[in-house]
């Protein structure tokens, strides 16, 4: 059996992932959108690279059930902002972009998770994991605000940095935490909070109205769909701190928990995508949304072009990184069309690739080495090569047009084999002007719509 090596965060290396002995499960929990405008292409990044774990994972453990759950921040600042400024309940802006997150990730191939909790539906769970943390004095009151007490829980153990392998007073210098006067500690974080007027409010811990932090959302939700100790938990690289060191904070705490793999066993950590040279930002005018791509180019491609780099390393978002990535997929549907039926098996190499810490650009050029006949089924994990290859290279040609481009293609090749080149060129100059590409091969010819 192919073994599964993963890098951990909270190790600081690759290790061996074992299933938990006595358990038909594996749990996989991955951080998801506040959804209060489109996704940019890298919220999209997790969203492909988790896939393919998950994926990978049904692959190897047939035996086991995987639950994966990743989560919607459906209360946030930004999504109350919006529904100030439309004049709404914060549902509507929720509902509304939410619907198009899952729309938008499905044309990217990446299938649903078993469960996608929503905050604004476990306030309960919140609150009951607050009065704990309460209980159990690691967590106080100030100003109508109940904060967790950073230092009671590190402690002299140092145990608060683990998994951003810094210490606690490294860590607040020059980070995003909040310091106001009533904390007891700059790193204390919030748990509950007033909501400002004409914001949503819910009754919290001892009866304090407000609305959540957002570190105690994603603790609450995990813990409600999954269990404890979840297997893997994933999220991007910039979620290290303060969100997921938080989570280990007040979930290890409200259990008494010493040893931070009581929340999560395994950390997993995706990179940045680049943009000449540096992060995606508003203020740069550099921000792409992955619906606005999907005008311009098929899921796949932007899929393909996700997974070229390896999932812990920067990732240089280039128009010629999608372009690259549509003349792979040509390529390789192009074998599959000339291939003929499609047959099981020949994923050695791409399992091989994934099981190496999700090794992708080695998997993307395994599939380069594989039978057209076996491609469908080693593109499966990947999450690739899922379509007929005459629907791909078509595109969104409608009927009417498909039956002109089949008439000229047809014309084309009598007029080649009659060594008629200026009525062959004729006629491709007609296709082109119907925004074909035409590609021909020994055999004849194959097409697509130009993007």
């Amino acid at each position: 059996m192919t073994r599964l090596r993963l890098h951990d965060t909270l190790a600081g290396e690759k290790v061996e992932f074992e299933p938990r002995a006595g358990s038909d499960l594996i749990t996989l929990y991955v951080c998801g959108p506040t959804v209060y405008s489109y996704a940019h292409i890298g919220n999209a990044r997790p969203v492909v690279v988790f896939d393919v774990l998950a994926r990978l994972l049904r692959r190897l453990y047939p035996d086991r059930k995987l639950v994966y759950a990743r989560n919607i921040t459906d209360v946030d600042d930004k999504i109350n902002a919006a529904a100030l400024d439309e004049g709404v309940e914060i549902s509507v802006i929720a509902d509304r972009y939410t619907e198009i997150y899952d729309r938008d990730m499905a044309a990217l191939n990446a299938l649903a998770p078993t469960h996608a909790p929503r905050a604004t539906a476990f306030m309960a769970e919140m609150v009951r994991l607050i009065d704990e943390l309460l209980a159990r004095g690691s967590a106080y009151i100030s100003d109508q605000e109940v904060l967790f007490d950073v230092v009671r829980y590190d402690g002299d153990t140092g145990r608060y940095g683990r998994l951003a392998k810094r210490a606690l007073e490294d860590m607040i210098a020059g980070s995003r935490v909040e310091v106001t006067l009533n904390k007891r500690h700059p790193a204390d974080f919030v748990l509950w909070k007033p909501s400002k007027p004409g914001e949503p409010t819910w009754e919290g811990p001892q009866g304090l109205w407000g609305r959540p932090g957002w570190h105690i959302e994603c603790s609450a939700m995990s813990e409600a769909v999954l269990g404890l100790p979840i297997d893997i938990h994933g999220g991007g690289h910039d979620l290290i701190f303060p969100h997921h060191t938080n989570e280990i904070a007040q979930s290890c705490a409200a259990h008494g928990a010493e040893d931070p793999h009581a929340y999560a066993r395994y950390w997993m950590h995706n990179g940045f995508l680049d943009f000449s040279g540096g992060k995606m930002s508003k203020s740069l005018g550099n921000v792409v949304l992955v619906h606005d791509l999907l005008t311009t180019y098929p899921g796949e491609v932007v899929r393909l072009a996700l997974l070229k780099g390896h999932y812990r390393s920067p990732l240089e978002w280039t128009s010629e990184l999608l372009e690259e990535s549509r003349r792979g997929l040509d390529r390789l549907y192009g074998l599959m069309q000339r291939s003929g039926e499609q047959t099981v098996g020949g994923d050695e190499a791409v399992l091989e690739a994934l099981a190496d810490d999700l090794n992708t650009p080695r998997a993307i050029s395994a599939l380069f080495d594989t039978e057209g006949g076996a491609l469908r089924s080693a593109g499966a994990v990947l999450g690739l090569l899922q379509q007929d290859p005459a629907a791909w290279f078509e595109g969104r040609a409608d009927a009417t047009l498909k039956a002109e481009v089949e008439t000229l293609i047809a014309e084309r090749l009598k007029a080649r084999q009659a060594r008629n080149w200026a009525e062959a060129d004729r006629l491709r100059d007609r296709l082109s002007a119907l925004n074909v590409v035409v590609m021909d091969n020994p055999t004849g010819a194959t097409w697509r719509m130009k993007d």
